[in-house]
């Protein structure tokens, strides 16, 4: 997954968000924050930062935060790109050998999953989420209360006394880390439901990826400890 237009910048401040005011080339702009979370830990002042330049009118924000530097690691923020990097995966011939059909944002009921794939012999449904939380190695999800995440992961159990396989990928959006756990002291319940769903069947992977400041693509697997 590549991006065009990037430049470096200085985080400044983040009124809420969905925006932040970062100085690049030395005029502080006002970005679009393409990651809803907390990111405390992240957008710490004067952060080493990275933003796309947009060229459309439509905008109402010329740049979007993508990255940022946090203690010599790059480490990618957009939320919107965890999926693309999972479909080029797949793509790629990884978690599934025989892709026949693999179709983004399906429905299941009243549910929408990330993904649906086909093979010759398996139909499984995919949820993704994109994990910057880090510390001394250990990373985390989430880092704000999900009531949606504990939702998906409920879903995902239902679909599976239909006779469907169910994933949930943990892409975290940087490398070199020791391993994946949920986030129990942020959010109890997501935890507790993730727990559930391992024993109940539910494959639950992570992934770390290799990032630079103007690219992202998955790089191995990551143990899980729940």
């Amino acid at each position: 997954m590549k991006y065009n237009n990037i430049l470096k910048g200085k985080f400044i401040s983040r009124p809420n968000r969905f925006i932040a005011n970062v100085e690049v080339n030395g005029i502080v702009e006002v970005c679009h924050v393409k990651n809803t979370g907390r990111c405390k830990e992240l957008l710490t002042p004067n952060a080493t930062v990275f933003v796309q330049e947009h060229n459309s009118v439509k905008r109402k924000t010329k740049f979007s935060l993508i990255g940022v530097i946090k203690e010599n690691r790059i480490i990618n923020m957009d939320s919107q790109v965890t999926n693309k990097v999972v479909h080029e995966w797949i793509l790629k011939g990884n978690l599934f050998s025989d892709v026949t059909l693999i179709k983004p944002e399906a429905k299941y009921g009243n549910s929408r999953f990330d993904f649906y794939v086909e093979t010759e012999t398996q139909k499984a449904f995919i949820e993704v989420k994109g994990v910057t939380l880090e510390n001394r190695g250990i990373v985390k999800f989430p880092d704000a209360p999900t009531e949606r995440g504990v939702k998906h992961i409920k879903e995902l159990c239902e679909c599976m006394t239909e006779g469907y396989e169910a994933y949930v990928i943990f892409v975290i959006q940087m490398k070199d880390v020791l391993h994946f756990e949920p986030n129990d002291d942020t959010h109890k319940e997501f935890a507790e439901v993730l727990k559930y769903a391992k024993g109940y069947g539910v494959n639950i992977i992570a992934v770390d990826c290799d990032v630079e400041e103007d690219s992202i693509n998955i790089r191995d697997y990551v143990e899980v400890i729940i």
